[in-house]
């Protein structure tokens, strides 16, 4: 069960699913409707919304501005050799913001999904830094 959830904003909800599932080892929770569904990947929530007037995380803020996908702010996901997992996303396609750099606590890139959020993949180089 997850314990943290992020939503982004998305152009297409099913572009967006297929993406996460096939590529990021996300599951389909629901997709109930066209603009909205739920993906977990154990311990993350991923709620994705596509710009919709008629309510819901998509919807206009009060003054009028739609909410839209993009920016920096990201979710990382831990893998296990960086190189391998890039160089397959590549061949699928995928969009990277930059090459892969390496911190004081691992290897990091920035991923684009369909609709350009970001997802942070990460391959630790120190053990305080992995995840569980």
């Amino acid at each position: 069960m997850a314990s943290v959830q992020v939503r982004y904003i998305v152009h297409d909800v099913d572009s967006a699913i297929e993406f996460y599932t096939k590529h990021l080892g996300f599951t389909l929770v629901m997709h109930p409707a066209p603009p909205f569904a739920m993906l977990s990947r154990g311990e993350l929530r991923l709620v994705l919304s596509a710009p919709n007037a008629m309510g819901g995380g998509g919807q206009p803020m009060p003054d009028g501005t739609t909410p839209e996908p993009g920016g920096w702010n990201r979710f990382a996901i831990q893998v296990d050799d960086i190189e391998t997992t890039v160089e397959s996303l590549r061949a699928a396609g995928a969009h990277f913001r930059n090459a892969i750099v390496t911190g004081v606590g691992g290897k990091q890139i920035i991923l684009d999904d369909p609709s350009g959020n970001p997802i942070e993949l990460f391959q630790p180089i120190r053990d305080e830094a992995r995840l569980r």
